[in-house]
């Protein structure tokens, strides 16, 4: 390959994209200014959300200060408060979890009770081979990891900014990785079934399949899990400097399959099983839904910033609503309950790079294979860095605090292929893991979308009550109006907008949320103040379908961050806000039984 760096070849007519990427030799070097979005907005309403307004974005940087100590952690009863009601209240409520019982924490899974996977979307067929780990030892036996001490930071790449030497190395590890015998912990395949043994049902938790998707231990696990992969490449090439690079999606030089994934099908980093037609430099969708947008490269490339805007800060200002919904000892799996960034952009990228010509979207589109493709590491790499960048925007953006969190522990493979036992609480701070991440332009932090609506909005009092046009199936675009609570105009508080669904979840479903629309909406421009967000459903495991007719329907609330998006429109006095639901996929598998608003204290 004879370029050392990757911009966007294929989008025309995005003047305002810097081409100037950090030197891969430098990685301390300051990335150059972009300036995206240059029109100045209205101060932060709240002093609890830092929003850059005109020039270049800001590195991410340390997120816990060094005297910080997680010993200390206690739980925070607000946090608790969160569980009960909003975002996933309908679950923590039914699963008779006390939040203010002892503690609970998800133990270790057992790697002798480690039983066959399921193919996720597949009406419970199994995956053809085993996931569980190669030897079946006694989880008692292993010992808890102790981090190893180091002098210097290694620096996680962007993908799109690595020389060649870099990529010779990489390719290198990722070989000698694949050439590891089929037994070994450390195998390329060995290692890619740990994320089939934890997401597709190999492992049991209360009886139900263990699941860390749809779930707050998302983020903690996927650090885990490229940490000691990262290790092991390490060892084989006998180079402790040598880090994943991640693919940087939420960057517009970035907004392509990086092209060290598709070099050649000689490659170790090739995959096969991928959507051809998102090869050579097609922009990627951070909020693709199956089917491929009639939107310009140009536009996506401002949709997919809005998106990142929307996920990372209007929707996430609290933990809850950025991690996800909790997952307990005594109740396991429950259902979806996705942070903002798990929902989207990281379900739509896996169906977005995963190959419609195989049966189930293999091998980055369904869980069980998803790891195969040495893809998933890059995406799964700027995942991590969005957990870095999200605890320094401000406000109450701090990690969680509830012990059941704190304490759950992992099992993994290291380096000498020992198998040892981690917790979350040891996850949360990236620097003392031994790592950081080469700092690129965040340009999404200055994209606040801004009103673009032309046409003469429907009065309200045209448009029927929620309460009239709901229960209703999402077969087609759904306008009602939703009448807010007095409460809602309480200061110092977020007010979000809750949607009761009921859904099959062994089906992939999306759709967007307007505020201030009607059934005229704009549905190609996402960077505009009316889009609130988008669901996003993955398909989840079940071992047998057929037991009950109802055994796959979930009923969860989907709740998104309002706050900020009225007052951009100017509403936060109304009583009644227009709400617009736009199916994207599967809109024929998701009912909306009721929607509402509501005050939380993050």
């Amino acid at each position: 390959m004879a370029t050392s760096t990757h911009p966007i070849s294929s989008t025309k007519n995005i003047s305002f994209i810097s081409t100037n990427s950090s030197s891969p030799r430098n990685f301390s070097r300051r990335p150059s200014q972009i300036f995206l979005n240059p029109n100045p907005s209205r101060a932060a309403r709240r002093g609890d959300v830092i929003k850059i307004r005109c020039a270049a974005a800001s590195s991410e940087g340390r997120e816990n200060p060094a005297d910080s100590s997680l010993s200390e952690a206690k739980l925070d009863r607000r946090n608790v408060l969160l569980g009960l009601g909003g975002l996933y209240g309908a679950y923590n409520i039914a699963g008779g979890s006390n939040p203010f019982a002892l503690a609970s924490p998800i133990p270790p899974p057992e790697t002798k009770s480690c039983g066959p996977a399921t193919i996720s979307n597949s009406n419970g067929k199994p995956v053809p081979y085993s996931c569980c780990p190669s030897t079946l030892m006694d989880t008692a036996s292993a010992d808890y990891y102790k981090i190893p001490s180091f002098s210097k930071l290694n620096v996680r790449p962007a993908a799109h900014a690595i020389d060649d030497d870099y990529l010779e190395k990489y390719k290198t590890a990722i070989q000698k990785m694949k050439d590891l015998p089929s037994d070994d912990p450390r195998n390329f395949y060995q290692q890619a079934n740990v994320h089939c043994a934890y997401c597709n049902g190999a492992y049991q938790l209360a009886g139900k399949p263990y699941q860390i998707h749809f779930t707050w231990l998302f983020f903690p696990f996927h650090r885990w899990y490229l940490y000691f992969y990262e290790r092991i490449l390490q060892s084989l090439i006998d180079d402790p400097t040598f880090t994943l690079p991640y693919w940087n999606w939420d960057n517009p030089q970035g907004m392509i399959l990086p092209e060290i994934f598709d070099d050649d099908e000689e490659s170790p980093l090739y995959d096969k099983k991928r959507n051809q037609a998102h090869r050579r430099g097609y922009v990627t969708d951070l909020a693709y839904a199956g089917q491929e947008t009639s939107a310009s490269d140009f536009q996506k490339v401002k949709n997919n910033l809005a998106i990142m805007y929307r996920q990372m800060l209007t929707n996430a200002p609290c933990p809850l609503l950025f991690f996800g919904k909790a997952i307990r000892k005594e109740t396991g799996d429950t259902g979806p309950g996705m942070g903002t960034i798990e929902n989207v952009p990281h379900n739509s990228i896996h169906r977005w790079v995963g190959d419609p010509r195989s049966p189930h979207n293999e091998n980055m589109g369904n869980f069980y294979s998803a790891a195969i493709d040495p893809v998933f590491y890059c995406h799964h790499s700027n995942v991590d860095r969005m957990w870095t960048i999200w605890k320094t925007l401000g406000g109450n953006r701090k990690d969680i605090t509830d012990p059941d969190w704190l304490q759950t522990e992992f099992l993994f493979y290291d380096e000498t292929k020992t198998l040892v036992k981690v917790k979350v609480e040891d996850s949360l701070d990236n620097v003392k893991l031994g790592y950081t991440f080469q700092k690129m332009p965040t340009p999404w932090k200055d994209f606040k979308p801004t009103r673009k609506r032309r046409a003469k909005l429907r009065s309200k009092a045209s448009v029927s009550a929620s309460t009239s046009v709901l229960p209703a199936t999402l077969n087609k675009i759904t306008t009602f109006c939703v009448t807010r609570s007095p409460t809602s105009k309480t200061p110092g508080k977020e007010e979000l907008l809750d949607l009761h669904l009921a859904f099959d979840d062994t089906q992939f479903i999306r759709f967007d949320v307007f505020v201030n629309e009607d059934d005229d909406v704009n549905t190609k421009e996402l960077d505009r103040v009316e889009y609130a967000g988008s669901f996003s459903n993955l398909a989840h495991v079940h071992k047998d379908t057929s037991t009950t007719a109802n055994s796959t329907i979930k009923t969860p609330t989907f709740s998104l961050a309002i706050s900020e998006l009225l007052e951009d429109l100017r509403l936060e006095n109304d009583d009644k806000i227009l709400v617009t639901l736009v199916p994207r996929a599967g809109g024929s598998f998701v009912t909306v039984n009721k929607a509402y608003t509501e005050i939380i204290d993050c």
